[in-house]
């Protein structure tokens, strides 16, 4: 595995905690839309795999490596006279002011990674506003050389598109990346991009859902230095 020079990590249920984060957003989020109503709060949560009542997502929700489109439509059938486009717009705006909980400190973990000389990017199926609102609250926004969104023009994971538009901003052939993710979505994409991948459990998938498209499974980013200096010389 020597010669890797970059790295480009998903967002949510990587350098965030998916759970810790996600489902306040998606408590308050789908009371708002249900507004007062018990049925629909139940039909929107069963809609994108998570339960109201108590607060947790299911391990195969969309929601954990969905676009705000593919969350819209799923909600859509429950809410009638909404519109698509304003049901996005609702996503994205409530997304941007979500307090989020990091998987470990994530200032001094990015220090250590561009001291070593790497490059760094963030590519998610969230939007890229919200992305971007959420590195800057972190303090980490100015670390990535590269943050792409669903909307950001290279399409959306599994698809390779915004991991190989990483590789060709810093200047890197995908072998020299590693691609890290907390989902089944992120490492298919890492694979289709000619890319090392590695899984880590601070989503809501466990080792045995992601070691077949991983090269190792961590507990976290935060064990990323350590298998950087038993793996690359």
């Amino acid at each position: 595995m020597g010669g890797i020079t970059a790295i480009v990590f998903d967002k949510d249920g990587t350098l965030f905690d998916f759970h810790a984060t996600w489902a306040v957003w998606a408590a308050d989020f789908l009371a708002d839309l249900a507004a007062g109503d018990t049925g629909r709060l139940i039909a929107l949560g069963a809609a994108i795999g998570f339960d109201p009542v108590d607060a947790r997502f299911a391990p195969s929700s969309p929601a954990i490596a969905g676009t705000p489109d593919e969350l819209a439509a799923l909600m859509l059938p429950h809410l009638p006279g909404v519109e698509a486009d304003t049901l996005i717009a609702r996503i994205n705006a409530a997304a941007v002011g979500t307090a989020m909980h990091a998987a470990v400190p994530l200032a001094p973990l990015m220090a250590t990674l561009a001291a070593r000389g790497l490059a760094l990017g963030v590519a998610t199926n969230d939007a890229e506003a919200p992305a971007r609102a959420h590195l800057q609250a972190a303090g980490v926004a100015d670390r990535f050389q590269f943050i792409a969104g669903c909307d950001s023009g290279h399409g959306a994971k599994p698809a390779p598109g915004q991991l190989i538009a990483f590789a060709r901003a810093c200047g890197r052939a995908p072998q020299e990346v590693l691609m890290v993710g907390d989902s089944r979505h992120d490492l298919l994409a890492g694979r289709a991009a000619g890319m090392g991948t590695v899984a880590v459990l601070t989503g809501l998938a466990e080792a045995a859902d992601l070691a077949d498209l991983a090269d190792v499974v961590l507990p976290d980013i935060g064990h990323l230095p350590a298998y950087l200096d038993r793996h690359i010389p």
